[in-house]
């Protein structure tokens, strides 16, 4: 009996590091289940880029942008009568006279303005909130003014280094990178807690200074203070790595992935950057001023251009993103360490009885 049950114990305890190792191997059917994952998550994403991007460029076209009437209450009101034939395209603001007008579009109420006089029709632009606005509303006038030239001035103009603003509208992919760069190289090298936000705070930092230097030393593309350029340039890049970091702390690195789709698919095209969020399909423009791509490029504009008029709501917009994503950083933190410390301990085993 004794040489039997010890034939069956050397025979049995090979087998068993065997067993346990054959759960651990992949098997053919998750390297299928993996390949089926691939091929349908690529085109998803794909498809889910193109409408992000594609969509709304193709639909391009005013909806409620602000524009003001100013000058004798009759002449005016034919002249806001006819603006209003294209329906859903302008949101009229009436003034008194083109100081008025001027001030408001300063102060960034309205996109321009077309002023009555006794020559015919003036039009008030600022090409600094959008030369694209500025060249849609001329081209609107001229129209409604039978083909007529129209008196055109640029109230605020763009940057002479950059008439077209395509420098400062090609900055809101860089910063967006840069976000989501720091917010991922900060919770794949294990940051945690006050060591994350130090180095996300520094980070953003160093990457608003350069980013003020480039666009506004060196292209000349941004005007203004060049302090709170870099101000705003770094607060818009700490609102994206924040987030992403955030995410990543309290959702592991699926968070990564997670806020820079956000960001990328969502605030990305639908800041309204290169023409403006009015001229987006709703809600998509209301949409992208909450994130902080739109929200940065609405702070820099105001900054570089109008002296921080309207500043404030895309300024705490940012803020409100950057405060979340290192909030949700010190949570998953002082989760992680809980767990850390309320685990499950080893236990001693006792050892087997030799053969």
């Amino acid at each position: 009996m004794s040489a039997t049950s010890a034939t069956h114990t050397g025979t049995a305890s090979p087998r068993s590091p065997q067993s346990s190792q054959s759960p651990q191997q992949p098997t053919s059917s998750s390297h299928g289940r993996h390949v089926v994952a691939v091929v349908v998550l690529v085109p998803v994403l794909v498809a889910l880029a193109l409408w992000a991007f594609a969509w709304p460029a193709a639909r391009t076209a005013p909806r409620d942008l602000p524009l003001g009437v100013a000058g004798p209450a009759t002449a005016a009101a034919q002249v806001e009568k006819q603006l209003t034939e294209h329906e859903g395209a302008f949101e009229i603001h009436r003034y008194s006279d083109e100081a008025a007008a001027r001030d408001a579009i300063e102060d960034r109420t309205v996109y321009g303005a077309v002023v009555v006089t006794e020559q015919g029709p003036k039009l008030l632009t600022a090409s600094a909130a959008s030369p694209f606005v500025a060249q849609l509303l001329q081209q609107a006038v001229t129209q409604q003014a039978g083909g007529a030239q129209v008196r055109t001035v640029d109230v605020v103009p763009a940057a002479k280094d950059d008439p077209r603003g395509s420098a400062l509208t090609s900055s809101v992919l860089p910063l967006t990178l840069a976000g989501i760069a720091a917010g991922a190289v900060v919770t794949l090298l294990g940051l945690r807690g006050r060591r994350a936000i130090v180095a996300l705070v520094g980070a953003s930092a160093l990457v608003g200074l350069v980013a003020a230097t480039l666009a506004g030393s060196w292209l000349g593309a941004l005007t203004g203070n060049w302090w709170a350029q870099a101000g705003a340039l770094g607060l818009a890049t700490l609102a994206v790595g924040a987030a992403v970091a955030g995410l990543a702390a309290l959702l592991g690195p699926a968070g990564i992935g997670l806020g820079g789709l956000l960001v990328m698919l969502l605030g990305n095209p639908f800041s309204g950057a290169a023409t403006a969020p009015e001229m987006l399909p709703d809600p998509v423009g209301t949409i992208g001023q909450w994130l902080p791509p739109g929200a940065g490029v609405s702070l820099l504009r105001s900054i570089s251009f109008f002296d921080g008029a309207a500043a404030s709501g895309p300024a705490l917009t940012l803020a409100w993103w950057a405060g979340l994503g290192l909030g949700a950083i010190l949570l998953g933190s002082a989760l992680k360490g809980r767990k850390d410390t309320t685990g499950p301990t080893l236990t001693e085993h006792e050892p087997a009885p030799a053969n």
